[in-house]
C-alpha cells in the first residue's frame, strides 16, 4: 500500500490556539466509497473554532479543518462522481482539511469548475453552502419574496457577505448588523441594503425603524449569546428565528413559551450537514452555488491567507474578530 507523507494540525485535547501542533502523519490508499486528495488550498471557518475549543466536544487526538480545495489523486471503490486528476473542492465532516493531503469520504466532495480558482473554491464551500440553504431552504411561512426583509448577523463574515450578495441577487433587502462602522461600509459594499453597528446602535430600534414597525419575515443569527433577545423582538407575527451558530456563545435554553406573546414566532436551529446529508443534496447544492459565482452575481472576497504552520495566529485573529470575508491557509 501506498504511503504518502503529509503535514497536519492536530490537537491532543480541547483549548486555547496553542494546543494546535504541525505533524508528520502517513496517508494511504482511498477505500470503497473513498478519494485521496491534495490539497491546494484550506478553508478557514468558526466551526474549527468550536471544535478545537471544546464547544462542539470532538474525539481525541483531532486533526481540524472542514473545508478543502485541490486535486484528486486516487478513487477508491464506488466512486463515480470523481477521477484521478479532477480539481475538487468540498465542506464535509468528519474534519481533517487542515494538511497537505489526506483520504477522505467522497460523497461531499464537488468537482470545482474551471473558471473557479483553488483559493475561491477552498474559501467559498462551506460558507456558500450556508448562505445557499439559508436563503434557499430555511425560509418563513410563506417563503421569501422580492421586497422583503431578512434581519442577517455578521454581515460582514465569510457567510455575511456572501449572503449580503446573494440576497441582492435574489431582490430581498437584507439588514446586516457588524461590529463596526468599516464593517458595515463593506457589507453595504456587497448588496446589504442597510447595515447597522451594533456595537454603538441599538439594532432593534433601527430595524423598527427601517421597516416601518413592522419587523423583517426572518432572521439569520450565527453569533448567538449576544443578539438572540433583540432578534425576536424584530421578527414580525409568524416570523422565522434561524440560529446557525454562536459566535459570542452558546444561547441559554428558550421557554417555548415565549414565543407566543412575540407574535407566534417560529425557531429553528440549522446546520450545513444535515443539508449535505446526501450526494444528491450537495450536488444540487453546489451546482447552486457555483452557478452564482460564475455568473459574477457573488464574488468570494478573501481577506486573509495565512500560511499552514501560522494556523494559531490564523485562530487567534477569528476569535478577535478581526477579520472580513473569507480567509484560507494556503500550502
Amino acid at each position: 500500500m501506498t504511503q504518502i507523507t503529509s503535514r497536519a494540525i492536530r490537537i491532543d485535547r480541547h483549548g486555547g490556539a496553542e494546543e494546535m501542533k504541525l505533524v508528520q502523519v502517513q496517508v494511504g490508499e482511498p477505500g470503497p466509497g473513498e478519494i485521496r486528495i491534495r490539497h491546494r488550498a484550506v478553508g478557514l471557518n468558526f466551526i474549527d473554532v468550536y471544535q478545537r475549543s471544546g464547544l462542539y466536544a470532538m474525539p481525541m487526538p483531532l486533526q481540524l479543518g472542514m473545508e478543502g480545495a485541490g486535486v484528486v489523486e486516487a478513487v477508491g471503490e464506488g466512486v463515480t462522481h470523481l477521477q484521478v486528476g479532477d480539481r475538487a473542492a468540498y465542506a464535509s465532516q468528519p474534519p481533517g482539511s487542515y494538511c497537505d493531503v489526506r483520504v477522505m469520504p467522497a460523497r461531499c466532495v464537488c468537482r470545482l469548475p474551471e473558471g473557479i480558482s483553488f483559493d475561491t473554491g477552498a474559501a467559498m464551500m462551506l460558507k456558500g453552502l450556508t448562505a445557499q440553504y439559508l436563503l434557499k431552504k430555511t425560509l418563513p411561512q410563506g417563503g421569501l419574496q422580492a421586497g422583503d426583509f431578512v434581519l442577517f448577523h455578521a454581515a460582514a463574515g465569510g457567510v455575511g457577505l456572501i449572503a449580503c450578495q446573494w440576497a441582492r441577487a435574489l431582490g430581498l433587502r437584507l439588514i446586516g448588523t457588524a461590529g463596526s462602522d468599516a464593517k458595515c461600509a463593506l457589507a453595504l459594499e456587497h448588496g446589504a441594503a442597510y447595515a447597522i453597528n451594533y456595537a454603538t446602535e441599538d439594532f432593534l430600534a433601527r430595524v423598527k425603524d427601517i421597516t416601518g414597525g413592522k419587523g423583517v419575515k426572518v432572521v439569520y443569527d450565527s453569533v448567538g449569546k449576544d443578539t438572540w433577545d433583540k432578534s425576536l423582538d424584530c421578527l414580525q407575527p409568524f416570523g422565522l428565528m434561524a440560529s446557525f451558530g454562536n459566535a459570542s456563545g452558546p444561547v441559554p435554553p428558550v421557554a417555548p413559551g415565549a414565543l407566543g406573546p412575540k407574535g407566534s414566532l417560529y425557531l429553528t436551529r440549522q446546520t450545513l450537514f444535515t443539508h449535505l446529508a446526501t450526494r444528491e443534496s450537495t450536488q444540487a447544492m453546489a451546482d447552486d452555488l457555483f452557478g452564482v459565482v460564475g455568473s459574477g452575481k457573488v464574488h468570494i472576497r478573501i481577506d486573509q491567507r495565512y500560511p499552514l504552520e501560522n494556523v494559531q495566529q490564523a485562530h487567534n485573529d477569528l476569535e478577535a474578530r478581526k477579520t472580513t470575508g473569507c480567509s484560507i491557509l494556503t500550502l
